[in-house]
């Protein structure tokens, strides 16, 4: 059957592909019929289910020789997804999916398969970010393993960027946003942290498992403050934020709980959390906009008071 395999790659794969890597997002796309076959024959898979799809990967459905239920996962391999097996590896499983095994020679990986429904699916905010917290709490409790990107480079980095970024701005009360988490980042360079991190811990990237209750999947994984892995989190369900009638005391809530479970300094992590507004600030100007996103200036707004009381 592998050597029959065929797959049709999604067209929204192929758009933010090509969108978001250019000609390299192109040619992955193009290989990525021959890359799947080369995964089933190497692993002998045989499919089971229909693909499914994300912003950097397609996921295949699987069942290894014994019948056990799989997926591989299909990577366009940078600086971002490279660590991804590196840390599923050193988890091992606890709080995270299981990785089964890697082909780092096309960037396939292959892992336990989890089911669909995600944190998204508890309705209660509370619930669900305690699971998330929780769940965080866990997997940053173990010390990065070599060769992961370092956040001390990160920031050192978005710290140098600020200055001309924040000329991109058009309001003065986003420029100073800017420079104020541009200041608070500066201020914590010597204690960057050695922490494996997630880095992309939000509701969809927790899904239900068999083993555990939840599981986290997608890491994009870095060394670092435990403090920079709260900002998902923080944004993700912000209509939940907006229909609180107080943006800034929601956000706040939010930052209190996880930090309380986490056992964060709140100063320190909302220190870090400016990090995050700072680098995806940072992004959004490289993409062309000249404005802050209104959900990071709200989110670095609020959490100010918790740097400087």
């Amino acid at each position: 059957m592998p050597n029959a395999y065929r797959i049709e790659v999604p067209a929204l794969l192929a758009e933010i592909q090509a969108k978001c890597n250019g000609e390299a997002g192109r040619a992955w796309v193009e290989a990525l019929p021959r890359l799947a076959r080369t995964a089933l024959e190497r692993w002998d898979l045989r499919p089971d289910g229909g693909l499914m799809h994300g912003w950097a990967g397609l996921v295949v459905p699987v069942r290894r020789a014994d019948g056990t239920p799989a997926i591989v996962k299909l990577r366009l391999v940078d600086e971002e997804t490279e660590g991804e097996p590196l840390a599923l590896r050193a988890w091992g499983g606890r709080g995270a999916v299981l990785l089964l095994d890697e082909d780092p020679a096309t960037g396939a990986i292959l892992m336990e398969r989890l089911g669909t429904r995600s944190l998204l699916s508890v309705p209660d905010p509370d619930e669900a970010l305690g699971v998330l917290s929780d769940l965080l709490a866990r997997l940053v409790a173990l010390p990065a393993p070599p060769g992961l990107r370092r956040l001390a480079d990160i920031a050192r980095d978005m710290v140098a960027e600020a200055p001309a970024a924040a000329e991109e701005l058009g309001r003065d009360r986003e420029r100073a946003m800017l420079a104020t988490a541009a200041d608070v980042v500066r201020d914590l360079l010597d204690e960057p942290g050695d922490r494996l991190l997630h880095w992309d811990l939000h509701y969809e990237n927790v899904l239900a498992g068999t083993r555990e209750p939840w599981l986290a999947i997608d890491p994009k994984p870095l060394a670092g403050d435990p403090g920079f892995d709260l900002m998902p989190a923080l944004h993700n369900r912000w209509e939940e934020i907006v229909a609180s009638g107080d943006a800034a005391r929601a956000v706040r809530r939010r930052f209190d709980l996880m930090t309380e479970r986490l056992g964060l300094d709140r100063a320190r992590a909302a220190g870090w959390t400016l990090g995050r507004v700072l680098q995806n600030t940072l992004w959004d100007i490289e993409d062309g906009e000249d404005r802050m996103s209104d959900v990071q200036l709200t989110i670095g707004e609020a959490l100010l008071p918790r740097i400087r009381p």
